[in-house]
Order: structure tokens, then C-alpha cells, then sequence
């Protein structure tokens, strides 16, 4: 196995640890009461919007578990996707720093690992994906 199919498996790794993480947001922001302050139209959006995002970062992972081999062999469909995944994640990197602040929920060691795992896999994501996406003579 190559190294670039070995750091796609890591990515596709990473993708379902995020969804771990993801899972568990609801219950430690107390989205049950916080989201009861919102009218019904808009707290269901929220909810779909949750499950979009879920969905999408679950294909991700599937995706990439499934077609690692064809995602490192540089065709225009493995660059393709890769710059997919490579400015989803790095949009997502962007909204992490200098849209969300985080510091009132960072109350213990464990939440701010968390955050800051969460921080390097985003890195790694963009990094990985995006070397497959923009690297010249992959193929």
C-alpha cells in the first residue's frame, strides 16, 4: 500500500471520529433548551441542517474508505473530489478560527482537547486532501 492511500484511510478515519465528536455537541450544549427558544420552523431547520452536514461528512468518510486506491491515482474525478473535500474542510478550518468562539464552552481539559483535535483534523483533512487534489504528477 502507498503512502498517499495509507494517509487517505487516516482522512477517512478522522471523517467518523469527527461524526463522534459531532454526536456528542447536542448534549454538552444543551441544544434541547437552547433550541426551544426558537420558533419551530427555525429549530427544525437547524436540525436539518445538523443531519446535512452529518450525511455529507459520513459520505466523506465512506467515500474516501471505499475508493482510497482511485482517490490517490491522480485522475481529473480522484482531483476532483479531493478538492471537494479539500475546501470543505478548509472552509470549515476558517469558520474554527475566526468565526466561532468556542472559549465559553472550553471549560475543561477534556473539551479543550476535543477542540483542539478537532482543529488538527481539519488541518490534516485540507493538507491530505488537498495535496491529492492540487500535487502535479500524481497521475
Amino acid at each position: 500500500m502507498k503512502t498517499l492511500e495509507i494517509l487517505l484511510l487516516i482522512g477517512s478515519a478522522l471523517h467518523f471520529l469527527t461524526l463522534v465528536a459531532a454526536a456528542l455537541v447536542p448534549g454538552k450544549l444543551n441544544w434541547k433548551e437552547e433550541l426551544a427558544k426558537l420558533g419551530p420552523f427555525l429549530r427544525s431547520m437547524f436540525w436539518v441542517y445538523g443531519v446535512f452536514i452529518f450525511l455529507t461528512i459520513l459520505s466523506l468518510g465512506l467515500i474516501t474508505a471505499l475508493n482510497y486506491r482511485e482517490l490517490a491515482d491522480g485522475s481529473m474525478l480522484a482531483r476532483s473530489i479531493c478538492a471537494f473535500i479539500t475546501v470543505f474542510w478548509g472552509l470549515r478550518l476558517i469558520v474554527q478560527f475566526f468565526v466561532f468562539d468556542a472559549s465559553e464552552y472550553l471549560t475543561n481539559w477534556f473539551y479543550k482537547a476535543g477542540y483542539h483535535g478537532l482543529s488538527v483534523t481539519f488541518v490534516y483533512q485540507v493538507a491530505v486532501y488537498g495535496y491529492c487534489a492540487f500535487a502535479p504528477g500524481l497521475n
